[in-house]
């Protein structure tokens, strides 16, 4: 199983299933529908596919928990979006509810490739503070 088999919409499913867990908070379908401002039919579409590649375990009368593979997917997804909003707030200056907003369209496109590189030039930048005060002061010109 690999993130490039989901669709964004079940990405996004996925991960906000895995921030629950991390907040080792139950999440049922109705939840989360409300949550991601879904009808609940399209929540249980959403989590019968899920249930099927075997990402999460889930009834209608029990909390969505989620599988070891479930867990390792989501993960990566989690991740992406955070680097991606990490890369915005401290190197772009972006604030936190747009990164965030964008991180969240953008994880579901973006290679491997510049999401590494987003990374390394994130590091970098807060190794070297200047660069990024420099660049501050760039946009508060305009």
């Amino acid at each position: 199983m690999s993130t490039k088999t989901l669709t964004s919409g079940l990405e996004d499913y996925l991960e906000e299933i895995y921030i629950a867990h991390l907040n080792d908070t139950p999440l049922k379908g109705a939840e989360l529908a409300r949550k991601l401002n879904i009808s609940r039919a399209s929540v249980s579409e959403a989590l019968s596919r899920l249930v099927k590649k075997e990402l999460i375990k889930y009834n209608s009368y029990e909390a969505i928990s989620l599988t070891k593979t479930g867990i390792e997917e989501a993960k990566k997804v989690y991740d992406k979006h955070y680097t991606i909003k990490d890369f915005f707030e401290t190197v772009l200056d972006v604030y936190s509810a747009e990164a965030g907003e964008n991180a969240c369209k953008i994880e579901h496109i973006v290679s491997q490739n510049i999401l590494d590189r987003m990374t390394l030039f994130t590091e970098f930048c807060q190794k070297n503070k200047e660069i990024t005060e420099n660049f501050k002061k760039e946009i508060h010109k305009q």
